[in-house]
């Protein structure tokens, strides 16, 4: 019997070894082409390589796709797939209450068992999951069997294991088999004993779960009414990079980026490196330090320069960002946050950066701080932060996180006619009266970007206090003063070019939730799960953090209470009662390398309202 549902969350796990980023992202990308709405939470484990078999080497991927538009990954899951038994032990948490679990029997003997630390031979009881509807499927057996006239050599044969397990789901969910197909034979192009494996597997997986009648009921999950036009599965990595491209195309600015690899923003670099086509400069640095500076360099020859880190790596660029300060060069640092502090959790998310990135250097240094909210709005954060930085000529931090950087979901690709034109303050000649660097637009108070050559526009560049005019090097306090307070108006001045803060829900109410960056999915769902309720809860989500948007302060004087969402202690809550204080924040805070669920957010929301 087929069924027909709204939505499902499933997570694939097992080693780290056992293919479940691919597992998941097929699924994913099956379902993307199906109409289905989506969002993805690839959970990698921090060690490279943890010892086999054990709860640290787990590595999962979760998916959430429905009918409607969806944007969260899911809290918890219908169904979980386990390739060992460390991988249940550390997903148990995860079940919804009857969800269907899917084991390798093969996979948990007696020394597996006891290597993921259980203490018995019977890890569902243990566990007190032994009522879920458990099936245990000989999956590595079943695939040996499959590709017994096949060739390839033992260890190859079973790292096609998971594609055993994603022909159950395929069959269980009504999946086709077309997109797997296509991508096998395309990743394994001069393989094609790899490629044809793999669709083996797969086929015999969907075979299994068809005549070995497994599941009492299939699944259908009807296409989400989105709004029309052409999609693609994307992430927040390569919607940033994507974004930066578009900023280049729109300034006529050549973009470079310099950059150090670092979990997880390695794949910006990796993403721009690809474009070439596209006249796009990267050089892989030695360090952090001259990924920055290079950066900073091919800024002040004209190009559109941007850089990317996570968190351990903006501490190196501390410096370097204050010599992009006080030469008033245009820069975008992209900072993906991790848990910390050192090396931390480097493959899991956190926020707890923000006072990094608004103070962290020496001085009196401001800088625009911007965040993106979701895996496809890292575009648009990413251009606008090439905008601001070129048409205002200041370093920009624009700050993501692990959770929206590794995440997917599907994006409307725009027409570059949507997005507006940008206009750096380019001087091409010298001026009448001569060229001072330090003259600047009254609206925005950017000064000129002369590039180096230009004939007549020499001038000096460094890390020296400059003459508010002429650009010289200047030791005058007053001087120093003026400067000081040139800088800080400036990036000020940004939050005219910026849009308005705008509530989401009512305009007042007995709550307001406040967010920023990678929260927004499970604050808004949560929100719009009590507005159901009829609950007086609005949500008000901040992509601009310095200068904040105007209109701030009347939203907040609207509402009786207020609370503030985080992945971190407190320092957005931290920095809105410095800004704004004769208001009260409650704070719900988080910093376990996990995002918000909607089910813990729900509860501390409703003890406010009570």
């Amino acid at each position: 019997m087929t069924q027909e549902i709204n939505d499902v969350v499933i997570r694939f796990s097992g080693d780290s070894g056992d293919g479940m980023q691919l597992t998941g992202s097929l699924f994913s990308d099956t379902s993307a082409l199906l109409g289905n709405s989506i969002s993805t939470f690839p959970d990698f484990p921090s060690e490279i390589r943890a010892p086999q078999g054990t709860v640290s080497g787990v590595s999962g991927f979760q998916v959430h796709l429905g009918s409607s538009k969806v944007i969260t990954p899911g809290d918890f899951c219908d169904m979980l797939v386990v390739m060992n038994p460390a991988a249940l032990r550390a997903n148990a948490k995860w079940l919804k209450k009857d969800a269907t679990v899917l084991c390798d029997t093969d996979s948990f003997n007696e020394k597996s068992i006891a290597k993921a630390g259980f203490k018995t031979d019977d890890p569902f009881t243990e566990l007190g999951i032994e009522g879920y509807n458990i099936i245990m499927t000989p999956i590595t057996s079943m695939t040996k069997e499959a590709l017994a006239d096949s060739e390839l050599d033992p260890k190859s044969i079973v790292k096609c294991k998971n594609m055993f397990a994603l022909g159950v789901c395929f069959y269980l969910y009504n999946r086709p088999l077309d997109h797997a197909f296509n991508h096998f034979d395309a990743k394994f192009a001069k393989k094609p004993k790899i490629a044809k494996a793999n669709k083996t597997v797969l086929t015999a997986g969907v075979n299994y779960a068809a005549n070995a009648h497994i599941f009492a009921n299939t699944y259908t999950i009807q296409p989400a009414k989105l709004e029309k036009g052409k999609y693609r599965s994307i992430t927040g990595n390569q919607a940033t990079a994507w974004g930066f491209l578009a900023a280049s195309e729109k300034s006529g600015r050549p973009l470079f980026c310099g950059s150090y690899p670092i979990t997880p923003a390695t794949a910006i670099l990796e993403e721009l490196a690809k474009r070439k086509d596209l006249a796009v400069k990267t050089l892989q640095a030695e360090d952090e330090i001259a990924g920055i500076c290079t950066s900073i360099g091919a800024a002040f020859a004209g190009n559109f320069a941007v850089t990317s880190t996570s968190g351990p790596g903006l501490s190196l660029k501390s410096e370097a960002l204050g010599l992009a300060v006080i030469t008033e060069l245009p820069l975008v640092v992209v900072n993906v946050q991790r848990g910390g502090p050192s090396t931390g959790l480097p493959t899991k998310t956190e926020q707890s950066d923000l006072a990094q990135a608004l103070w962290g250097r020496n001085g009196e240094c401001p800088m625009v701080v911007m965040t993106a909210s979701r895996p496809s709005d890292c575009f648009r954060a990413a251009f606008w932060a090439g905008k601001i930085a070129m048409e205002h000529m200041t370093p920009v931090l624009l700050l993501t996180d692990g959770f929206i950087a590794n995440g997917a979901e599907p994006w409307l690709i725009p027409q570059m006619s949507q997005f507006p034109s940008i206009k750096p303050p380019m001087v091409l000649e010298k001026p009448e009266g001569g060229y001072f660097p330090y003259i600047r637009n009254e609206k925005t108070l950017a000064r000129g970007w002369a590039i180096p050559g230009t004939p007549g526009c020499e001038h000096r560049i460094g890390g020296l206090e400059k003459d508010s005019e002429t650009g010289c090097v200047s030791h005058d306090a007053a001087n120093h003063q003026i400067m000081t307070n040139l800088r800080a108006a400036k990036v000020a001045k940004v939050a005219d070019f910026i849009p308005e803060a705008k509530v989401y829900g009512d305009k007042s109410g007995d709550l307001l939730v406040i967010g920023w960056g990678g929260t927004f999915g499970h604050l808004r769902t949560t929100v719009d799960m009590l507005r159901e309720q009829g609950k007086a809860v609005s949500h008000l989500h901040f992509d601009f953090i310095n200068p904040l948007p105007n209109g701030v302060e009347k939203i907040l004087s609207k509402f009786k209470n207020i609370i503030v969402c985080e992945l971190n202690s407190g320092q957005f809550a931290n920095y809105l009662r410095q800004s704004f204080q004769k208001f009260e924040y409650n704070q719900y805070n988080k910093v376990q390398g996990l995002p918000f669920t909607t089910d813990e957010l729900a509860e501390a929301f409703n003890k406010i309202i009570k």
